[in-house]
């Protein structure tokens, strides 16, 4: 599961571009207990999502052409210039090149090789999320692929993140760890084939819940769908997939209690 001890390649952002922030802000507030806080007339409409006081993902209105609600997954990087410039060679596109954003850090947004949109966060006054992997805040990044062994080669080149298969019912599935520390303990993610021919490529974050069907029945009574039925996978724990009333996926977990 995620920290907040962030280091190269870890998931340390996660924000939300939406074509009605103050009706996202009350849905999430709503599901999850969320407080919106502006990030300042200078921000663009941008701000934080906090849970007691702590800063758990983002929400900013829709800023490129054609964009759809959903949810952008940021990844630490020491230096954003140069990991966009091997990104590109490494056959991504650069949607959004490194700028600066004020003093809080510098970010890029990119589109993986095979169609996955992703962004990058090199941080200076802003380190990142400030809670993660408690009840309502996120726990696991996963991306879902048209070609997985490819993915993992282009992450891995960008970010040395290891990677460890691992047994999921009727399908591969491959657990990501940063490169620094001990593996399972610096696990983030995860890296699946997509499900149908329906399903587009995309990262998906999941948030820890303290009970997935109450947050599904919160979900659909606060004008969210469900994409994925709440199901129990074995050593994992009880998921679900949903999205919000303005079509942004996501997916929630009540963990399996740690063993011991």
């Amino acid at each position: 599961m995620l920290s907040t001890d962030f280091v190269t390649g870890s998931p340390n952002w996660l924000d939300l571009g939406s074509p009605d922030t103050a009706g996202a802000a009350a849905f999430y507030g709503s599901v999850f207990g969320w407080d919106f806080l502006s990030a300042g007339p200078e921000a663009g409409g941008y701000g934080y999502f906090q849970l007691d006081g702590r800063t758990v993902a983002a929400l900013g209105p829709l800023t490129e052409e054609g964009a759809s609600s959903t949810w952008t997954v940021y990844f630490q990087t020491p230096d954003a210039t140069a990991t966009v410039k091997a990104a590109e060679r490494s056959g991504a596109t650069v949607r959004v090149g490194a700028f600066d954003v004020m003093n809080a850090g510098r970010m890029a947004a990119l589109t993986d090789p095979g169609g996955a949109q992703f962004a990058l966060w090199q941080p200076t006054d802003v380190k990142g999320l400030e809670l993660t992997s408690e009840p309502n805040t996120l726990c696991w990044a996963e991306l879902h692929t048209g070609d997985p062994a490819a993915a993992l080669r282009f992450y891995g080149s960008l970010f040395g993140w290891r990677a460890q298969e691992m047994d999921a019912p009727g399908m591969t599935y491959t657990v990501l760890s940063t490169a620094e520390g001990d593996q399972q303990d610096a696990s983030f993610g995860g890296v699946a084939a997509l499900r149908d021919a329906t399903e587009s490529p995309r990262w998906i974050p999941y948030f820890a819940v303290r009970d997935a069907d109450e947050t599904v029945a919160g979900t659909q009574g606060n004008g969210g769908s469900v994409v994925m039925p709440a199901a129990d996978i074995p050593d994992v724990g009880r998921l679900a997939w949903l999205a919000d009333p303005f079509g942004a996926t996501y997916a929630v977990l009540k963990p399996v209690p740690p063993e011991g």
